[in-house]
């Protein structure tokens, strides 16, 4: 088994006991959430999710690096970085909406190996390991590979977006819209369960104008290895970029077009 591949397995197996810890806090009275510096809500099942995987990384991976959205950087010794994002879409999970999931991605020398994105309420995983392509798994079913759709036409495409008034917070209005225009169908649908749907086939083209590294880093091997493209809006694999978007080969092309006229936001991003 890879260097890479034994961690991907890792993964596997410590988001399972992360989806656990969050689901006993899932629609309860236990979350005390609180607010960080930009307003964006953490609960304790966040933090101790996040907790949970640092702590068994230290012990199986000690010289990996890892970057998480809770707690404190820890550089790496050996080239090897985790990832973390214990609750991608907080927001639904505060709500009680089922749409959130937990995030890991894996990079070596600055590129993105492996991840993992696991949806704990819709007992669902998507995972990818480098050159061994992308496997989904809803329950107790046996994984299946998991592949873009064959999507050729903007004009036929399924469109899953995330947040239009955060759009409008940022400066990125004019996107969506354009978009609307262009697509057969769009759907709020967001944060990673929208590029899950993209890797899976189910949707074809997923845009987030604000992104940060945890949100994006499990997602670039997983699209990549289901035969797709996740980039940031100027078709980098960069999870600094600050936004996303994941689409089909034959759509990316006008997809960047579209992205690159709307240009910077108004406003810099966290």
């Amino acid at each position: 088994m890879s260097t890479h591949q034994s961690r991907l397995e890792f993964a596997l197996s410590i988001t399972q006991q992360a989806a656990t810890l969050i689901l006993s806090h899932y629609r309860s009275q236990t979350l005390g959430i609180e607010s960080k510096a930009d307003d964006s809500p953490v609960t304790v099942a966040d933090k101790g999710a996040e907790q949970l995987i640092r702590d068994a990384l230290a012990v199986s991976f000690p010289d990996d690096g890892i970057l998480g959205e809770e707690f404190d950087d820890k550089p790496s010794k050996n080239g090897y970085r985790w990832i973390l994002d214990p609750i991608d879409g907080t927001k639904p999970f505060i709500y009680g909406v089922p749409l959130f999931g937990t995030l890991v991605g894996i990079e070596f020398e600055g590129r993105m190996v492996a991840g993992v994105c696991r949806m704990p309420a819709l007992d669902e995983v998507i995972y990818a390991c480098e050159g061994s392509g992308a496997w989904w798994k809803i329950g107790d079913a046996e994984p299946t590979q998991a592949k873009v759709s064959g999507e050729t036409q903007l004009s036929k495409a399924r469109m899953m977006f995330t947040e239009p008034t955060h759009d409008v917070r940022i400066g990125r209005e004019s996107v969506l819209p354009t978009f609307l225009k262009k697509v057969r169908i769009a759907r709020g649908w967001g944060d990673c369960y929208g590029h899950m749907l993209v890797a899976t086939g189910r949707a074809d083209l997923a845009v987030d104008p604000e992104m940060s590294p945890w949100d994006i880093a499990a997602l670039i091997p997983i699209v990549r290895e289901a035969g797709g493209v996740c980039t940031d809006w100027k078709g980098n694999e960069d999870i600094m970029g600050k936004d996303g978007v994941s689409t089909t080969p034959a759509l990316t092309a006008e997809v960047m077009q579209i992205l690159a006229e709307a240009g910077a936001p108004r406003r810099a991003m966290a």
